[in-house]
């Protein structure tokens, strides 16, 4: 079984357990408009694409602005949070370590905007991933193929020949959609059954060894 030719990394809820300051920051943005929110409508927001989220936060509450601010105001708030801590998930910077010793290409796939994922990788070793796609460099976010299709476009690798971590249904369906074997790490919100994919319950313990053996797993899902 080959090794993957990159490893493509979403960000929120696979890389850093960030989805509780997206939910303190659209429960905060939506009270202080005098509406209430609910963790039932947070969960639907999970691995959106950011414009996407902020309509539905103004479909679902009292909020009035324009999409673009709302995505502003909620990015204050979580890059505030990450700047006092950065919430990495189990395993996660070790297995990235591992790439980087590996010498192994990676990129950073993810519908947060660039000021987010700057102060993220902020605080990561310098390289650790070799391209970056952020939400508000695309043209069609996540469920789209678009952002993994990018990032193996900026990788000058095949996308079929690439293994994509990911942590929500919208995030597995955009890995899939673009062609890379994929694996589901659910967190915050289930992931269903998908194609493509193969889940697992951890990040923690998984080395470059296991890599081709899961990339393999998720590509014989597909027949």
């Amino acid at each position: 079984m080959p090794m993957p030719a990159a490893v493509l990394w979403d960000m929120d809820g696979t890389l850093v357990d960030t989805e509780p300051y997206w939910i303190a920051a659209e429960h905060a943005i939506v009270e202080e408009a005098g509406g209430t929110w609910t963790e039932e409508l947070a969960h639907q927001l999970v691995g959106n694409d950011l414009l996407v989220s902020a309509r539905f936060i103004r479909d679902h509450s009292p909020v009035t602005w324009e999409p673009q601010r709302i995505v502003e105001e909620l990015l204050v708030r979580v890059i505030a949070q990450v700047r006092e801590r950065v919430p990495w998930r189990p395993g996660a910077v070790e297995l990235l370590a591992d790439l980087r010793d590996a010498d192994m290409p990676t990129a950073l796939v993810t519908m947060s905007w660039r000021s987010l994922v700057d102060a993220v990788v902020a605080a990561l070793p310098a390289g650790s991933f070799t391209v970056i796609v952020t939400g508000d460099e695309v043209h069609n976010g996540k469920p789209h193929p678009e952002p993994y299709l990018r990032a193996a476009e900026l990788l000058a690798v095949p996308i079929e020949d690439c293994l994509a971590l990911e942590d929500s249904a919208t995030g597995v369906r955009s890995a899939v959609a673009a062609g890379a074997a994929t694996i589901a790490i659910p967190h915050f919100v289930p992931v269903p059954e998908i194609a493509g994919a193969v889940p697992i319950r951890s990040l923690a313990g998984l080395g470059l060894a296991d890599l081709p053996g899961l990339a393999a797993a998720a590509r014989h899902t597909r027949r």
